[in-house]
């Protein structure tokens, strides 16, 4: 009797393990569930990052991204005839300029402005915009038709003074727009060659101002 009771003690025994042990995994793959739940919430965070890391990288992007604004496009739409008319101001100086200031920075304009002006075509073409802003919109610094005809008229040092103050008057407008485009635009490299505009125009003055104190 004894034995036999030892022996039903022990299989209640290992039946009590049995159940405790299939309890345990039953709480192991509970929690192995909610954990894998957990996991997948990460996976999807992490399959939407890609996507929210493009969607940044593409409002950021410059040009034909979507990241402009309408200072942007009205920023290239008035500098584009403003660089063309201080490329007609530069191409009157052949036959006409006489000093080598004058020349050094008919060649500056001529190499800077021509490059800008196909970049800022591009970026209007890219935003679905027309080049050119219409009517209403005054450009500071731009040469009336009057100031256009005095400088064709000149030759040698009257030239020169006279490209040296409409060129001036004109870089100031060119800056003022710029500056304006650097704080109110929202596309990187518009506001960059803003930048770039108002480094080499303010440059460009500096140097004008010394040549006409000069041939005074």
């Amino acid at each position: 009797m004894r034995t036999f009771r030892n022996r039903t003690v022990r299989a209640l025994g290992l039946t009590g393990a049995v159940a405790a042990a299939a309890l345990l995994l039953a709480a192991c793959g509970e929690d192995g569930s909610t954990s894998g739940m957990h996991h997948g919430g990460k996976t999807a965070t992490a399959s939407a990052s890609p996507s929210a890391s493009s969607a940044s990288s593409a409002s950021s992007a410059p040009s034909a991204t979507g990241s402009f604004n309408d200072a942007d496009v009205m920023f290239a739409q008035m500098m584009i005839p403003h660089h063309e008319q201080a490329l007609e101001m530069a191409k009157l100086a052949d036959g006409r300029a006489s000093d080598a200031g004058i020349k050094e920075i008919v060649a500056a304009v001529e190499k800077a402005q021509d490059p800008e002006i196909q970049k800022m075509k591009a970026w209007l073409k890219g935003w679905g915009r027309p080049e050119s802003a219409g009517g209403g919109h005054s450009m500071a610094g731009m040469m009336s038709e009057q100031d256009m005809k005095r400088l064709a008229g000149a030759k040698g040092e009257d030239f020169d003074r006279a490209f040296a103050e409409l060129m001036i008057a004109h870089h100031e407008g060119a800056v003022t727009m710029a500056r304006d485009e650097q704080r109110d635009g929202a596309d990187a490299e518009a506001k960059a060659l803003a930048g770039e505009v108002v480094r080499a125009q303010t440059a460009e003055i500096t140097e004008l101002r010394k040549i006409l104190d000069r041939l005074r």
